[in-house]
């Protein structure tokens, strides 16, 4: 028994302590679900294109629709082939930017020839995924938190809404619902490439495009060039993006695989913690279901607790995300229940990807293979063609 205890003392700490600030965090998000700029300045939006993306017309069409008054919408991509016939906006300029260097990921490769081919009035660059629909305040919302004290760059985040359900796309769902109940108030762990902002100047500042050179994660390492400036990653709710597209098992667990084997290069320390919390709160739930069983009533109670308090946060993930995507509304009647009774479960496909992705260095991304090194912060300034300083 004083093993067991040993396991389950600390995963209820952790689940308890997953609880703190939930009232703060739900604060921040109601607060920001109306976003108002004190300035408007003019912006670029950029998404990269790969190919046919379930509902990729409607998704594009969401980007080129934005409550904003001056903007621009780039559709960039390798090669022409990439991008699918009929699905690019009247009002969106397309940038092929060619085959993208060794070592250097097709998405960030597109997304640099996109932002040099940006008209020189733009003050901010957003950045926008091809498989995820917008609210038309979007682009308003990264703005906004872009004028926040100390704010390096803006994220939103993701929530999968399968217009159809189905056990692994609902599944995909609640995994990555436990990633958005991390976003809030303070300094976040990284910004999301999906749903991303940053002031032009601050890009070329920091050197944004070094850091990129070389590697296959935007999002992380943009994040860690804000994070070396002493700069922060403000969230801004209402920049969450819907993907309303489907997905099968097999995609799916090679996609949580390739999610986790990216941090475990770009945010080791994240990784880590990651993997221990769950070995820890998987043990202590297996521990506990067998005691349980055999009527020990202080293991079921010490489950009851766990458990509740990981479908409590659930609840409050799900409800959050509801205000913030109002257009998702009957999705969320239908399904949103999943996210308080399916956490258990989540929390075991959790453990899948970090043991899945706790070895290799190899990765398939839209057709092509990397292999993953450790990055290294840029020695020095390259030539990016303006403003580094």
């Amino acid at each position: 028994m004083l093993l067991y205890w040993l396991i389950v003392i600390p995963a209820l700490l952790l689940a308890l302590a997953s609880l703190l600030g939930e009232r703060r965090r739900a604060d921040y998000i109601l607060a920001r679900l109306d976003p108002r700029p004190a300035a408007a300045p003019p912006a670029t939006v950029i998404v990269p294109v790969k190919g046919h993306d379930e509902g990729l017309a409607a998704n594009l069409a969401s980007l080129a629709a934005l409550d904003y008054p001056d903007f621009e919408l780039i559709v960039t991509a390798c090669a022409e082939e990439d991008v699918p016939p009929g699905v690019v906006p009247s009002n969106a300029r397309l940038v092929f930017a060619g085959p993208p260097p060794s070592g250097t990921a097709e998405k960030i490769h597109n997304l640099l020839a996109a932002i040099r081919a940006a008209r020189p009035s733009s003050a901010v660059f957003a950045l926008a995924d091809s498989d995820g629909q917008v609210r038309p305040d979007w682009l308003r919302a990264l703005v906004a938190a872009l004028e926040e004290s100390g704010a390096g760059a803006a994220t939103g985040y993701r929530w999968h809404t399968p217009l159809q359900g189905g056990f692994w796309s609902l599944l995909r769902s609640a995994w990555n619902a436990v990633i958005a109940g991390g976003f809030g108030p303070g300094q976040n762990r990284f910004a999301w490439g999906g749903a991303m902002a940053i002031r032009r100047e601050t890009f070329y500042k920091l050197r944004v495009p070094d850091f990129w050179l070389g590697t296959i994660s935007d999002d992380y390492r943009l994040t860690e060039a804000v994070k070396r400036a002493g700069l922060r990653i403000v969230y801004a709710p209402a920049a969450l993006v819907a993907s309303t597209d489907h997905t099968g098992g097999r995609e799916f667990l090679a996609w949580i695989r390739r999610q986790m084997l990216i941090t475990r290069f770009y945010a080791p320390g994240l990784w880590l913690l990651g993997l221990i919390s769950h070995i820890f709160y998987c043990a202590a739930m297996g521990l506990s279901i067998g005691l349980s069983a055999q009527g020990d009533r202080l293991a079921l109670l010490a489950l009851l607790v766990q458990l509740g308090a990981g479908m409590t946060k659930g609840r409050n993930r799900v409800r959050l995300a509801e205000r913030a995507l109002p257009a998702q509304a009957a999705w969320f009647r239908k399904y949103g229940w999943i996210h308080i009774w399916w956490t258990p479960l989540a929390t075991w496909v959790w453990l899948y990807s970090f043991a899945a992705s706790a070895f290799g260095r190899t990765l398939n991304w839209r057709g092509r293979s990397y292999r993953l090194t450790v990055p290294e912060a840029p020695a020095h300034a390259q030539s990016t063609g303006e403003g580094i300083s």
